[in-house]
């Protein structure tokens, strides 16, 4: 397969000594640059993905005319956290 190349890119030089300063071991200015590239890429699908889903949501609830208060719900993450806390420590052995 092929390989392409991103646009050059100009940038203030404390933005690249910013980037250089954080690189580990082993790690090219290129590298970090295409990591970057592809997370931001992965996290504004998700994004996407989200709001989709989100308006999905809404559109049900104003044909079904069944929501759920915000406080229930926070209450309800709040149990499930907990649960999923104590469940983790006891396989940890803690």
């Amino acid at each position: 397969m092929k390989t392409a190349t991103l646009p050059s890119l100009r940038v203030e030089p404390e933005l690249r000594d910013a980037a250089e300063s954080v690189l580990q071991a082993g790690e090219t200015l290129s590298g970090f640059i295409e990591t970057s590239v592809r997370e931001t890429i992965e996290r504004r699908r998700t994004r996407i993905e989200f709001i989709a889903r989100g308006m999905v949501s809404r559109d049900e609830a104003k044909r079904t005319g069944v929501t759920f208060a915000a406080d229930q719900v926070h209450a309800e993450l709040g149990q499930m956290l907990v649960k999923a806390k104590a469940k983790g420590r006891k396989r940890a052995g803690g």
